[in-house]
């Protein structure tokens, strides 16, 4: 289906991730929305290269594309379930967490309903004229090879381009890529032995097999992306004989905070004490918060241990080693051997130390970027003292609040903005101010407990407006 560069959209959204594909299928039946959405990929895959068997999702099953706005959508995770005659099964298991492999074929049900999602197109550039903006599309094909441009044009842009893998700087300058190259060259350097696979978590899967061929593996990294790795390669590393070491930076192999009271701080109180907070503070505290979304499952660490225990039965030596409080600070290949050199040093104690590895898994998270095709709105865009998006509290990043984005406000928004429970939520705030109505109603207040300095009581005011109006931020108490 071509475009018609003439018709001008309510909605463009650039990206179709689970927020995308979520803001999609809570868009399509609304009448007074006219939405289309992009994404350069064929299809949509949701992280291909981390579908290990068996692996969940850490959020329960109601944090799908649509419930937590609409439990009555037809595009619901248990509707999907039931089409797929695996209502009762999934009732029987009683585990609120679903498979991994399963959430990703329950977006891709989703994906083939909408007639709104466009795939295989590559943005370029974005240009605005008269509240209107043209979207300069490359029609490519699988390969990635240009077929030809379209061109589509909305009075509001959505960002749902989320995150990009990243690499150490020391990684990086092995020839690796950076935020906008997933993993990093497998040949080392010009001239030098080849060195193996050298790869972030994202490409995980494709690799596996050449990771167990490099003879000594090394993850660098922690969180849950880091374990189930490490969880599904120590078997196959000790039947072979190749070493496999997982370090980490962090003082200890920490699980995810999951407790209740922790939880609701991922609500929308929360979410305007976070943005108040100044910008410094507020950074620091980002920093200190990854145990709550950053850290591995409670099960998954006791599972970790209960397989190392196994196999050192018997006294059996383990070729595996786990390593805290070591930051990597250089990376290089051996020109005699081929091998990666780490050189880390102990955080604790300020001391230094030097593995040798066949092969290297990055599981160092990801970031937010801005877009280049966004370069030609120039000014129009917020950016912050650090060049990031300086994303308002109702998730937009000009004046008029016409520009959208979904999962790219960590920074100012904390803990919510990757949560796949809270994506409902965001996506209703801006189906408002696309609409100036509230199609699915805005829970404003969840939480139990007050973040911040309670008001004094002869100053409450009873829920303190949140107004869709981006010159208003709304205060905290």
């Amino acid at each position: 289906m071509s475009a018609d560069s003439t018709h001008i959209h309510d909605i463009l959204g650039v990206g179709i991730g689970p927020f995308g594909l979520g803001l999609a299928a809570l868009s399509e039946p609304l009448d007074d929305v006219d939405a289309i959405f992009l994404d350069q990929r064929p299809e949509f895959r949701w992280h291909p290269g981390m579908m290990i068997e068996g692996s969940t999702i850490q959020v329960p099953f109601l944090a799908d594309l649509v419930t937590m706005a609409d439990p009555t959508s037809p595009y619901s995770f248990l509707n999907f379930l039931k089409e797929r005659k695996r209502l009762y099964p999934f009732y029987i298991r009683e585990s609120f967490y679903p498979l991994r492999a399963e959430f990703d074929e329950y977006c891709r049900w989703v994906a083939v309903q909408l007639d709104t999602l466009r795939w295989n197109r590559r943005v370029v550039s974005v240009t605005r004229d008269d509240g209107v903006y043209t979207a300069l599309a490359e029609v490519v094909d699988d390969s990635g090879s240009i077929l030809t441009t379209e061109t589509y044009r909305a009075r509001h842009l959505i960002l749902g381009v989320g995150t990009q893998p990243v690499l150490p700087p020391a990684l990086q300058r092995l020839g690796g890529g950076a935020a906008d190259s997933p993993a990093a060259g497998r040949d080392g350097a010009v001239g030098l032995p080849a060195a193996g696979p050298l790869i972030h978590t994202a490409d995980y899967l494709e690799n596996r097999e050449a990771l167990l061929d490099s003879g000594a593996i090394t993850i660098i990294g922690s969180g849950q992306s880091a374990a189930e790795i490490y969880r599904d390669l120590v078997d196959d590393a000790e039947d072979r004989g190749v070493r496999l070491d997982w370090v980490t930076r962090s003082p200890r192999f920490f699980p995810m905070e999951y407790t209740k009271l922790t939880l609701e701080m991922t609500s929308p109180e929360y979410t305007d004490h976070f943005r108040a907070l100044p910008d410094e503070l507020r950074e620091r505290v980002g920093r200190e918060q990854r145990t709550l979304y950053k850290g591995i499952s409670a099960d998954l660490v006791d599972d970790i241990h209960d397989t190392l225990y196994r196999l050192s039965r018997g006294g059996r030596e383990l070729l595996t080693n786990l390593v805290s409080e070591a930051e990597l600070e250089t990376a290089e290949i051996d020109p005699i051997s081929g091998e990666y050199l780490l050189g880390f040093r102990n955080t604790a104690l300020d001391k230094t130390f030097t593995r040798r590895s066949g092969s290297v898994v990055a599981a160092t998270g990801y970031k937010s970027q801005v877009p280049d095709f966004l370069s030609p709105l120039g000014g129009d865009i917020r950016l912050d003292s650090r060049g990031r998006l300086d994303v308002s509290r109702h998730y937009t990043i000009n004046d008029e609040g016409t520009i959208h984005v979904l999962n790219g406000e960590e920074h100012t928004h904390g803990v919510t903005a990757p949560d796949l429970g809270f994506g409902p939520w965001r996506a209703s705030v801006v189906l408002a101010a696309v609409t100036g109505r509230e199609p699915y109603p805005i829970e404003r207040t969840i939480a139990f407990q007050t973040f911040g300095v309670p008001a004094d009581e002869s100053d409450a005011v009873p829920d303190a407006a949140f107004a869709l109006d981006d010159s208003k931020e709304m205060s905290h108490a």
